[in-house]
């Protein structure tokens, strides 16, 4: 039935559950997993050395996270292709759904919150409302 999952992760306990059960419904369906981890734009207006540092440290936790959730989803005889992006957090997971053409997204209900830089609940409210496809919400 799914070709094509795309699994939307932040770090959290909800996105780390969704890893697993993204897993399990690639193994089950023979999918593909694509496997997104999106964070803010770093302001410019920080100046260097300073701007460097903030994008060197984002891009180390997100790679961290991305690490994380490729380990929880386990093998997948489909392939894992992984992404890591930069921008609003919704746009970024729907753009990806739709240029790969994604069947399911798979995603925690709730995320880290705003002070982390990656995804809030009200970020699934906007995949579920946008999404050209069925949407997985996981607790």
């Amino acid at each position: 039935m799914y070709q094509n999952i795309l699994l939307a992760v932040d770090g959290s306990e909800h996105a780390l559950s969704a890893a697993h059960l993204a897993g399990e419904t690639a193994r089950y369906h023979q999918a593909a997993l694509w496997i997104v981890v999106a964070y803010e734009p770093v302001p410019s207006y920080l100046g260097e050395p300073d701007f460097q540092r903030v994008v060197s440290a984002r891009l180390e936790y997100a790679t961290g996270i991305l690490d994380a959730a490729v380990a929880a989803a386990g093998e997948i005889a489909g392939g894992v292709d992984t992404e890591l992006l930069e921008g609003p957090e919704a746009e970024a997971i729907l753009n990806v759904a739709n240029a790969r053409k994604v069947d399911l997204i798979v995603m925690g209900s709730r995320g880290l919150g705003r002070l982390t830089g990656f995804f809030l609940g009200s970020v699934s409210q906007k995949v579920v409302a946008h999404a050209p496809c069925p949407v997985l919400l996981v607790k």
